[in-house]
């Protein structure tokens, strides 16, 4: 485990190793589910370890990559803020979902445990760092950023699962993330309209004043790590500088009480292992033929078109 103290301003993450004796079982011994729980709570962001076998991530990185290179070439390429950075469905299709990856039981323990019981899920896709071409500059970057581009709760209300698909460094695009600013994160240091290819962006000067108490980084993730943040954490994309696009799984759990509306599509044979029971999850699917799934899931928008605020919202009580 590599922490910092209390009231360190360290920019790098904090990460948990996962041992086989957990990953057996499933679950994060007391200690270690404490230190995720509580790097959640002050810094928006921890790193867990060694969490999925590199051959399962190997098989769905083979084909999200055949199909990166067919979306870099799409005019209507859903990009996010700049074309190197596209959003990318997984096919989830029972030829290419793996339990482990999808959901995994460790990762429903640390968000059910900041969330409450049954969080929901209702978002899967991917944000993928396309290599840099001969007309894209290489400071092409996203601006710095909160996926929570609307007036939001100030407690815990969503977590990203991020699964990159190989290892994640500086020079493939690892995500810059401002650790702890998810609990300053409001729509008023915000700019644009949510809907819009660059919205969410944190206005220069509030971002500068930030930088100042705690300054950013662009953390190395080690393949088979899976990286949990909260929603409202500041980021952003950055150039990939290899050859290769990295791809890196994206999917949202909700609190039980948020009542986001969106639903996952998914093969009507992954129905059984969808259940609460199966996945202490509330997944809010719809099913149909995988055939159906196969000509849909690259036809999805950019990130930014996505709604991740609730219906119904208690405003007027809080």
């Amino acid at each position: 485990m590599n922490g910092h103290s209390k009231k360190s301003s360290s920019p790098q993450p904090l990460s948990v190793k996962v041992s086989k004796s957990e990953l057996k079982a499933g679950k994060l011994s007391w200690r270690n589910l404490e230190i995720a729980t509580r790097a959640l709570h002050r810094d928006g962001l921890v790193v867990l370890e060694d969490v999925i076998e590199h051959q399962k991530l190997d098989k769905l990185n083979d084909k999200m990559v055949e199909d990166a290179w067919k979306l870099r070439e799409r005019k209507d390429s859903p990009y996010n803020y700049h074309r190197g950075n596209v959003q990318q469905d997984p096919p989830l299709t029972k030829e290419w979902f793996e339990e482990s990856i999808f959901i995994n039981p460790i990762v429903t323990q640390i968000t059910s445990t900041t969330l409450g019981p049954l969080p929901r899920l209702s978002f899967i896709s991917g944000n993928t760092a396309l290599p840099l071409t001969s007309s894209s500059p290489d400071s092409e970057r996203q601006p710095t950023h909160t996926d929570a581009d609307f007036d939001h709760p100030h407690s815990p209300f969503a977590l990203v699962v991020n699964v990159p698909l190989v290892e994640m460094t500086p020079h493939n695009g690892s995500t810059e993330v401002l650790l702890g600013t998810h609990s300053i994160t409001t729509i008023d240091s915000q700019e644009g309209v949510h809907g819009d290819r660059a919205s969410g962006r944190i206005r220069q000067n509030v971002l500068e004043e930030r930088i100042k108490e705690r300054a950013p980084c662009q953390p190395v993730v080690p393949k088979g790590a899976v990286i949990v943040r909260d929603l409202r954490l500041w980021h952003g994309g950055m150039p990939n500088l290899s050859k290769e696009p990295r791809v890196m799984l994206a999917f949202i759990h909700f609190a039980p009480w948020y009542r986001n509306p969106m639903h996952v599509e998914f093969a009507s044979d992954l129905a059984p292992l969808l259940t609460p029971a199966k996945t202490g999850l509330q997944v809010q699917a719809d099913f149909m033929p995988a055939a159906e799934i196969e000509k849909r899931y690259l036809n999805r928008s950019f990130g930014n078109d996505y709604d991740f605020d609730q219906q119904d919202r208690l405003d007027d009580l809080f």
